[in-house]
């Protein structure tokens, strides 16, 4: 092959490489560049060609790191260099992959070859990627948190609550505004005198399974479970999510409630655990719904005095009922069981208020809680007793006597003198502490309805000591 022929080749390789090419001396004059590399710095060929390259690039603001690459080179002969650096023209700023070798005749070396690489778009492509990495890392990061978040304010706080606080940006902020909700309250009858006969962990036990499965059923029917007092709950319908369908829901929740109460049973008996009663109120107003408190410890919450009533209203069921005010009965389009009407006169009330004891809703619901009340039997022998009235919390402090003379697993039947009404709730000694509450006046007597059953009491319907 002619010496022409093979630079015409080299030519060739040299003009179509998309690398840059520099030829220097070992006394830093430019011999050769190659197009590539005129493009990739932003100077003619003519302007580098046999230059020296601290005349070319010296003071150029932006080059120092490429210098600097291409002197070690010429310093140290011992080893090749290879960089990625920085390289700013008024046109452009470019990363640039810088690699060195060298020239030589025979042994000795006569200079630097440098080729250039501009990497700029590769740069970005792993700046983007590493972007991409740290917002997939972020993104990890915040499905931790909010994983960690719903599981724990979700053992305290309803999932449309927890949604709430992690979406809306003042969603803790406190305040509130009103709304037309309803409110369910329920209660278990004799949990206080049922726990003061079981050892701590078993209450424990019972408590948090019965107030697992009502929450399961609130949430079902789309309630907000507010707060669990003692052995109650609060849930509202309605709130935070609006719904033109609260009532129902709620009165289905409540039903459902009542219905789920054989299965907690089932359960308890299985451990040996007593069974339970729970009575549910259920109102519906307009309340202030939001987050109440302080800075430091904040709760979602509901008050108002349609509040106050649902808890009046719930304190007047016995086990197994659930009673609704005439409003959320009013908003109630499916066809509903009503076992009974009462009329009662709550504390704060101007009107008497009719209570409908529900014992079923229809439509799409379709749910029941009807429940067999064997009726108190006639007693061959009366049984003289002797009871405490408690109101508001409080007992009278000296007792009264009374006759039982007819008797039930779910209530009696009592004569007395003393001047006791409806609703109130009395204490009896018969074989412990027996909790009723008066439900109507009879011809023969006053009907109680057992809340709360000692364990002497079968002991002392048959005589025994």
């Amino acid at each position: 092959m002619s010496d022409k022929h093979a630079e015409f080749i080299w030519e060739s390789i040299m003009r179509d490489m998309s690398e840059g090419v520099m030829a220097i001396g070992m006394d830093g004059e430019i011999s050769y560049v190659n197009p590539a590399a005129e493009r990739i710095l932003d100077r003619s060929i003519e302007e580098l060609t046999g230059q020296k390259l601290m005349q070319c690039f010296f003071g150029q603001e932006g080059t120092d790191a490429f210098i600097q690459t291409i002197l070690d080179a010429i310093y140290d002969t011992t080893t090749s260099h290879r960089s990625i650096v920085p390289y700013v023209t008024e046109k452009h700023a470019r990363q640039l992959h810088v690699t060195t070798s060298y020239l030589r005749d025979g042994s000795e070396k006569i200079g630097v070859v440098v080729v250039i690489s501009d990497i700029s778009e590769l740069t970005e492509l792993r700046d983007t990627v590493k972007v991409m990495e740290q917002i997939k890392a972020l993104n990890t990061q915040l499905e931790l948190r909010n994983k960690l978040l719903n599981e724990t304010f979700g053992r305290f706080l309803s999932d449309e609550i927890v949604r709430q606080l992690l979406e809306t940006p003042n969603g803790l902020a406190l305040g509130g505004k009103k709304r037309t909700v309803t409110i369910l309250l329920s209660d278990l009858r004799g949990f206080t005198a049922i726990s003061e006969r079981m050892e701590a962990q078993d209450i424990i036990a019972m408590l948090n399974h019965y107030l697992g499965e009502m929450t399961e059923v609130i949430r079902r029917y789309k309630g907000t479970v507010i707060e669990f007092i003692g052995d109650g709950i609060m849930a509202i319908f309605g709130a935070p999510l609006a719904s033109d369908r609260h009532a129902a829901d709620a009165v289905a929740a409540a039903v459902a409630m009542q219905a789920r109460m054989d299965f907690v049973n089932a359960w308890n008996a299985e451990r040996g655990y007593p069974l339970l009663e729970m009575g549910i109120g259920v109102n519906t107003g307009e309340v202030i719904v939001g987050n109440i408190g302080s800075e430091r410890h904040t709760k979602y919450g509901v008050v108002g005095s349609h509040v106050n009533l649902a808890g009046r209203i719930e304190s007047y069921s016995v086990g197994g009922q659930v009673l609704v005010s005439p409003t959320t009965r009013a908003l109630i389009s499916e066809p509903l069981e009503v076992e009974q009407e009462q009329t009662v006169f709550p504390k704060g009330v101007r009107e008497p208020l009719v209570l409908s004891h529900i014992t079923g809703i229809g439509g799409e619901y379709t749910l029941s809680c009807k429940q067999y009340i064997e009726s108190p039997e006639p007693l061959e022998i009366p049984r003289d007793v002797l009871f405490l009235v408690i109101r508001d919390k409080h007992n009278d402090l000296n007792p009264s006597a009374g006759r039982l003379t007819a008797l039930s697993k779910a209530g009696a039947i009592m004569e007395t003198d003393a001047p006791i009404v409806r609703f109130d709730n009395l204490q009896l000694e018969a074989g412990g502490e027996l909790y009723c509450k008066v439900m109507s006046k009879m011809d023969n007597g006053w009907l109680l309805r057992f809340t709360a059953v000692p364990p002497g009491f079968d002991s002392w319907c048959r005589g025994e000591r």
